[in-house]
């Protein structure tokens, strides 16, 4: 397993939350986990602390860092942006069959409602499609690096069924934009639904 991979497998264990904001990430440790020598889990965890995922402190060593309230309204600030541009320009570029996904993905999601930990993780699909629908490889790679600061945020912003379901309808109100192929309705409701997401989140501190 080589640096790359361990990367890769780190991220993997901070999005499911085996590994959280402030945890120590100490390279014996690691490489045990692994099962590899020391070299690769040093070079994964340069390649985190590039990316923001991983800080040194003192008297700690590597730390995965914690969001500060400016922070995390910056990553919802720039997530507005990027993600409403991606729904306008899907409106514009995606095909029937993307749609005809992201169709699907939202009336399967209503019925997963009262499943927490399953629509976590098809709302993350969601989004990734939703993006990739936009045709433009800048912008969704933009949206790929911002989403690394999002799993450092703590819990989700569908913990209760409330949010759940109107983040669903969220969720259908842009696909219906964009099946209609209307660029300003689909960038308005992506918006939309990512501020609620952002106050959402500010509620929870």
């Amino acid at each position: 397993m080589n640096g790359s991979e361990i990367y890769q497998r780190l991220i993997g264990l901070i999005e499911e939350r085996v590994l959280k904001p402030g945890d120590r990430l100490r390279e014996a440790d690691l490489a045990e986990r692994f099962g590899v020598s020391r070299t690769p889990i040093r070079e994964g965890l340069k390649r985190l602390e590039a990316q923001g995922l991983a800080v040194h402190e003192p008297n700690r060593g590597m730390v995965i860092p914690t969001l500060d309230h400016s922070q995390i309204n910056e990553v919802y600030f720039m997530r507005e942006v990027l993600e409403g541009t991606a729904a306008g320009l899907a409106a514009k570029h995606a095909s029937s069959p993307e749609i005809e996904i992201l169709q699907d993905l939202v009336e399967a999601d209503r019925k997963r409602i009262a499943d927490k930990d399953s629509l976590v993780r098809s709302n993350r699909e969601f989004h990734r499609r939703l993006c990739l629908a936009s045709h433009n490889r800048y912008l969704v790679d933009q949206i790929d690096h911002l989403r690394l600061s999002l799993i450092l945020m703590a819990g989700t912003t569908l913990d209760t069924p409330e949010r759940r379901e109107t983040a669903v309808e969220e969720h259908a109100a842009i696909v219906e934009a964009i099946a209609k192929g209307d660029c300003e309705a689909a960038e308005s409701a992506a918006r939309r639904h990512i501020a609620h997401a952002h106050k959402t989140r500010l509620q929870q501190i």
